[in-house]
């Protein structure tokens, strides 16, 4: 018989997955989306009839269209028109400064603002015959001129709307440092960086099925977040919760793109509740690219000081970040850089600032790290041309500087409160994995041998946030006992690939001392789990996991109180073991789980449970060849130490970290959304001109860890999910800069691709004394 390594993983890698589009279910309609190509203009007209004529076709409007009540005696008939886009905004950053007069329709009216965005909706038997449709229609825009980097956009010399300034947040951490400090550190190094625009790339893009059911919407999607997309659905329709039901099938991959109530989503519901018929929609690749969301997109400004032994004085981050083109979550996400700046350093004064810019781009949205990948690079990047300034082995220099073990619980200058860690434990973890004096070696020969490719070696120590922020640190679920021997296990949760199948139901088996197989997860169903928070932030070990413990021991509670009952003795005089109640002393009698339901009824608890925020941190070093004739890196090590406290099943987090950490390759190597200055992004040919690695780039990536158990969960564990995506960018830059050794590290910039290398190639190289 094969042995799977994960529960799921027979029923996904044999086929036998059941995704969104696997849903069957009769007289369904697909629906395919008219997109604008002009990332900014006027919309003077949307014309859908042609594309009604076309065979298979039952029915095409544009925002105009939809604008008008729902038909008379339909479940539409109260609606006043096709809602806006829900917002959902970071705590912080209110509604008025942000939404008031931006609007974001679910099918452009007035004006385009982005490529990609939606005009007209097309609905067809199928999804070819909507296809057909769809290049029915006709689309006139007038041209405007575009803003698609942040700087241009925060000129407002180009506004996305009419009247209002492009800038919809500003935000700071720390304090204001005085200029004395700058005059007299021993040295200070200064830097400019661009975190460039990502597309997130799940296996499964986008997908949405809505289900007329009599007088409720069942929704089928691959969302994180099932109770929040319940929620905004309902508010769109005016009805309450509860005439609502979503449903998470097989859902392949996330990584923060699925968590939002999208305009083709809003679309989607709504036309099932106006024609009384089940609508799908199934994202393609192309379309994904063009018109889902986008992680990243910072440029900054850093300055770090250090007195002459290389202890860190002062760091200032200045962000200027593209949210796009309405501010969604995203437009307060930088808050997350900014309050995450500090990293593992005890540097006494902090001070970052944040502005958000709408750009004429799709919108900024979490991303694999979510704030912490930009805030490692920023400052490692820095660290290191610290270091070459002060000619002190970059190892040395992040060890003068990392928070000491005995400071924990620290409260950093931007105000987050790290919890625990052992930062030099993991960076010397990463360093003997490495062979850091080896690759130091093999480094100084070939800088005497004119023949050989220059070598560089990069690190990057990072402290990241994991479970969300307070007031979403909670989860919801249960467990309930059945007289057949079985468990059910509940949770709020929602997985997108984590491993919930397997991990959760271990831990409840483990609390109960049952055998795993005999306990059963259901999850992303509002129906059976009526209230929950979902999975994003790397939270589903920290706090889904913890709420799940929490709820198998209140369980356990009531199981050692029927079990008093019955013998007539006090609850303290029976214990729980091996999956059955005993009495304390020993001994006779004992019952079993399953027989002490049959006994005395229906067993079962549900709870809401709030974990403490946690900070995971970790070590990452990268051993790059560059060839600078070509322009070429090749990485020929990656180390990752991560510590996620304590690990629920190491091999999944083995695998996220794999996982994320050739993500974090992506980033510095291969990916970014290049654009034209009217701000059409160059993605026509897909994957060709987005560059994701393959097997063919990816290197040998050692995983190892640490384990500082996290006091803020009866579990001891922290997130795991993104430790790549933060550590491992600024290992593989500061590799390529230590290989070549450029005065001017600004000159390499993500992605490193053959050109920009092959430029900073020929730029002045740094004089620097000998290791």
């Amino acid at each position: 018989m094969e042995q799977w390594t994960r529960r799921e993983d027979e029923r996904l890698l044999t086929g036998r997955g059941r995704f969104v589009a696997d849903i069957e279910v009769p007289g369904c309609l697909d629906a395919a989306f008219v997109r604008s190509g002009v990332a900014h203009g006027v919309l003077r007209g949307v014309d859908c009839a042609a594309a009604r004529e076309v065979p298979g076709v039952v029915g095409a409007w544009s925002g105009a269209d939809l604008s008008e009540p729902g038909p008379p005696g339909t479940a539409a008939s109260g609606f006043r028109g096709l809602p806006a886009v829900p917002y959902t905004l970071l705590a912080g950053l209110s509604t008025e400064e942000a939404v008031a007069g931006r609007e974001w329709p679910a099918l452009a009216r007035d004006r385009v603002r982005y490529v990609g965005e939606a005009v007209a909706v097309v609905l067809g038997e199928d999804r070819y015959r909507a296809e057909d449709g769809a290049a029915a229609v006709s689309v006139r825009v007038d041209p405007l001129p575009a803003a698609v980097t942040a700087g241009a956009a925060a000129t407002d010399s180009v506004r996305l709307f009419d009247g209002l300034s492009n800038t919809v947040f500003r935000g700071e951490a720390g304090r204001p440092i005085d200029d004395s400090v700058w005059r007299r550190a021993a040295v200070v190094v200064e830097g400019r960086y661009r975190q460039q625009l990502l597309l997130p790339s799940p296996m499964e893009c986008r997908t949405i099925l809505a289900v007329p059911e009599g007088d409720r919407l069942t929704v089928w999607s691959g969302h994180q977040m099932p109770h929040r997309l319940r929620r905004e659905l309902a508010a769109l329709l005016g009805w309450p919760v509860d005439r609502v039901r979503v449903v998470v099938p097989d859902t392949g991959g996330a990584f923060g793109s699925k968590s939002a109530a999208w305009p083709e989503f809003v679309v989607v519901a709504h036309l099932a509740v106006r024609l009384g018929r089940p609508v799908r929609w199934i994202e393609d690749r192309l379309e994904s690219m063009t018109a889902a969301s986008r992680g990243r997109g910072q440029d900054q400004r850093v300055r770090l000081a250090a007195d002459a032994e290389g202890r860190l004085l002062a760091y200032e981050l200045e962000i200027e970040a593209e949210v796009g083109a309405y501010p969604q979550l995203g437009a307060g996400l930088p808050m997350q850089t900014a309050l995450m700046a500090t990293g593992p350093y005890a540097t006494p004064q902090v001070h970052t600032t944040v502005r958000s810019v709408l750009t004429n781009t799709m919108v900024t949205y979490p991303y694999r790290g979510a704030g912490r990948p930009e805030a490692a690079i920023a400052l490692e990047r820095a660290v290191d041309q610290m270091a070459r300034q002060l000619a002190i082995d970059p190892a040395e220099l992040r060890r003068r500087n990392f928070i000491p073990p005995h400071r924990f619980p620290y409260r950093t200058p931007t105000g987050r409160c790290y919890d625990s860690g052992n930062y030099a434990a993991a960076l010397d973890l990463a360093l003997e994995t490495l062979d850091y004096p080896g690759w130091r070696a093999e480094q100084a020969r070939r800088r005497t041998d004119p023949d050989a490719l220059p070598l560089g070696i990069g690190l990057s120590c990072y402290v990241e946030r994991s479970g969300g922020e307070p007031g979403g640190l909670h989860e919801f679920g249960g467990v309930e006992a059945a007289a057949d021997g079985t468990v059910l296990v509940r949770c709020g949760a929602a997985p997108a690939g984590q491993g919930h199948e397997t991990v959760f139901p271990a831990l409840v088996a483990e609390a109960l001392g049952v055998d795993p197989g005999r306990v059963r997860l259901v999850e992303g169903d509002t129906d059976e789990q009526p209230e929950g928070m979902g999975s994003f932030g790397s939270r589903s070990a920290q706090v889904a996991g913890a709420m799940l413990r929490h709820a198998a021991q209140l369980l356990l509670d009531e199981a050692r109180e029927r079990a008093a009952r019955l013998w007539s003795v006090p609850t303290e005089a029976v214990d729980w073991s091996d999956g059955a109640a005993r009495l304390a002393r020993g001994g006779s009698p004992a019952i079993e789980l399953a027989e002490l339901v049959r006994a005395t009824g229906p067993l079962r608890v549900d709870d809401r449970f709030e974990a403490g925020m946690a900070f995971p941190f970790g070590a990452h070093a990268a051993v790059a060849e560059v060839d600078p004739e070509l322009g070429t890196v090749r990485l020929l090590r990656v180390v990752a130490v991560d510590d996620c406290g304590v690990q629920l099943d190491p091999v999944i987090v083995r695998g996220q970290a794999f996982g994320s950490a050739v993500q974090g390759i992506g980033q510095a190597l291969y990916e970014g959304i290049p654009h034209r200055d009217d701000g059409v992004p160059l993605l026509a040919s897909g994957l060709l001109d987005y560059l994701l690695p393959t097997f063919t780039e990816v290197p040998a990536i050692e995983v190892r860890d640490t384990c500082t158990p996290g006091p803020g969960t009866p579990l001891g564990a922290k997130g795991a999910g993104e430790s790549g995506c933060i550590g491992t960018p600024a290992a593989v830059v500061n590799a390529v800069v230590d290989a070549l050794r450029i005065a001017d590290p600004d000159l390499l910039q993500m992605p490193l691709t053959p050109d920009v290398v092959w430029r900073a190639a020929r730029a002045p190289k740094l004089v620097e004394a000998a290791r």
